[in-house]
């Protein structure tokens, strides 16, 4: 039987982080689980595709834009399922397992993973806490928290939109239900909220995302984030 998932990882510039997130996947290729990883690159001068060459993984390259590299990278992934990860993203040991079990479950339903930071503390703590529990309570996960859905989830979305900012809330609403959280966690990079300020970032994603939900056009509320930071 082929290994039903594809693994899209949109990346600019990203060789300092990609090599984790690529190990920790390699769990996922062990058990059968991953048909394939695809790179979808929005034009890094750095060792980035050197990277994922080695990995054996799909490059495609195009405009850096989130959402668009999301978009061209599930365009030519084959799987039954796609697994979208940030590549500053590392899944949990026992991923591939609740994966497996989601996939083999029946489940009608998308499903992403329990944020968790790469430092901790209460701060960390209670953002990663607030964000689960977004996703829990709204069903809008971000995109570091990791997506899987099926092939026919995706299309039946319209796919990932190629805005600037909010593809993954874009993405979360066009879904039909809330996706399942997963019993694993997914640890991302906390090194904008360490040289932001926790509350200060955090304050600033929950308020961007207000706007959003109330209509704020993506490219404008991306103006504002590339002023003072991005969100990852």
């Amino acid at each position: 039987m082929r290994a039903p998932v594809s693994v899209v990882i949109p990346t600019l510039d990203a060789a300092a982080r990609l090599p984790s997130c690529l190990a920790a996947l390699m769990e996922g290729v062990e058990a059968g689980l991953i048909r394939e990883l695809v790179i979808s690159d929005g034009g890094s001068r750095d060792a980035t595709a050197e990277i994922a060459q080695e990995a054996g993984a799909a490059l495609i390259t195009g405009e850096a834009s989130r959402g668009g590299q999301l978009r061209r990278g599930a365009r030519v992934a084959k799987g039954e399922w796609l697994l979208f990860v940030h590549a500053d993203t590392v899944l949990a040991p026992g991923w591939a397992a609740a994966v497996a079990a989601h996939i083999e479950g029946g489940q009608a339903r998308a499903a992403c993973f329990r944020l968790r930071f790469d430092t901790g503390g209460l701060r960390p703590a209670l953002v990663a806490g607030w964000a689960n529990l977004r996703t829990r309570a709204l069903g809008l996960p971000y995109g570091d928290q990791g997506l899987l859905v099926t092939r026919g989830m995706y299309d039946a979305a319209g796919g990932y939109r190629d805005i600037p900012l909010m593809e993954d809330v874009a993405m979360a609403r066009a879904l039909r239900g809330r996706p399942v959280l997963l019993p694993v966690s997914a640890r991302t990079s906390a090194a904008r909220y360490v040289a932001e300020g926790w509350f200060r970032r955090g304050l600033r994603n929950l308020w961007t995302l207000a706007r959003y939900l109330c209509g704020a056009d993506p490219s404008a509320l991306s103006r504002g984030y590339r002023r003072s930071g991005h969100r990852s």
